[in-house]
């Protein structure tokens, strides 16, 4: 990347986020079809799957990074990304809601409030996890990187009972929320899909073509942006935790507008929280592949986005609780919050990586 030009290099970075947007589109789509046809329930369909296929620019780079032993690339890689990804949600509910109304107004849901608060407890260990001492670690596995995925993976069970039915009048859902229930876009678009003729194997094919090319773009989005902005005078920690961020995070914006355009909100929520909860448990594939545990070598700023993504995420479970009625700029009071609470950390951000 460093052979090329400037103008060059942002055409190469715009070029790729317009390949990750389509292909977080048709990932969206197949992703869809694919847990409808194959019965892989909500949690599944919408907290791994798609999880998966949208964070692929994260895992690669992780990867990478885990193989070269950059070991603090690969935190900033996985934790950089979760304060802007729930910014998304800001996006959202200006872009994405009709009728005009909050979004946590129309996705108000118990579910939904513990699937943040799965996000908020994953985060609180990777805290811990930082000041932990780098030798604590047997056969390749340290306590911080299994408790993690071991909270994920307790999470997921817990949320597919809730998705079952809560104790709760409504079954947990708040009254005048959204008319139809939650993942009932899925069920629309494999009617669409089996109405066009497509077939679970050409689904298939898709998804994974989507899938490579969110992989490829992802990765030039990464190199190629980093040395645009480098020349721009743009620190490398800044850089990572905004433009970079918001660049890997367009496939959960396309996927989000995709799921509020068919009015359900509460799985545009869901699959920001289940990204956000997804990504701290790649530090368990990174420890094994580096041979070492990698949170302690988290820095200072690291430490500083996780906790702005907490403070981002409980904002978000307060909205779903109170369901803010009025909006301002079209959006609902929690997510003018968000926006400016994000802002501010940025701004503090700037003071750490200066």
């Amino acid at each position: 990347m460093g052979s090329l030009n400037s103008p060059a290099l942002l055409l190469l970075f715009v070029a790729s986020a317009a390949v990750v947007w389509y292909a977080g589109v048709k990932l969206s789509d197949t992703t869809d079809v694919l847990t409808e046809r194959l019965h892989l329930g909500s949690a599944l369909g919408g907290l791994i799957l798609l999880a998966i296929a949208t964070n692929l620019p994260e895992i690669v780079i992780t990867v990478s990074a885990a193989l070269a032993g950059q070991l603090d690339v690969a935190v900033g890689n996985i934790l950089g990304g979760i304060a802007i990804q729930t910014v998304v949600l800001a996006v959202l509910d200006a872009a994405g809601v009709r009728p005009r109304a909050p979004l946590t107004r129309l996705a108000a849901s118990l579910q939904l409030v513990l699937e943040g608060a799965l996000v908020v407890v994953i985060l609180a260990v990777v805290v811990m996890g930082t000041q932990l001492s780098p030798g604590l670690h047997a056969a390749r596995l340290d306590p911080a990187s299994l408790a993690i995925a071991a909270l994920w993976v307790i999470g997921l069970l817990l949320l597919n009972r809730a998705g079952r039915g809560l104790p709760w009048r409504e079954g947990g859902d708040a009254p005048d929320t959204q008319p139809e229930p939650r993942g009932h876009s899925r069920g629309k678009k494999e009617k669409a899909a089996t109405g066009r003729g497509v077939s679970t194997s050409r689904a298939v094919l898709v998804f994974a073509a989507a899938s490579l090319a969110t992989l490829v773009a992802g990765v030039v989005i990464e190199r190629s942006g980093e040395e645009f902005f480098a020349r721009q005078g743009l620190s490398g920690v800044l850089f990572g935790a905004t433009v970079l961020a918001a660049a890997t995070s367009l496939p959960e914006v396309s996927t989000g507008l995709t799921s509020t355009k068919l009015g359900d909100y509460q799985l545009a929520i869901s699959d920001i929280f289940g990204g956000n909860a997804f990504l701290p448990v790649l530090f368990l594939p990174a420890a094994v592949i580096s041979g070492k545990p990698v949170l302690p070598a988290a820095h200072d700023t690291d430490i500083y986005l996780t906790g702005l993504g907490i403070i981002l995420t409980v904002i978000y479970m307060v909205g779903l609780i109170f369901r803010p009625e009025r909006h301002y700029a079209r959006m609902g009071i929690d997510s003018v919050t968000v926006i400016v609470v994000y802002l501010i950390g940025i701004a503090g951000l700037a003071t750490i990586a200066t």
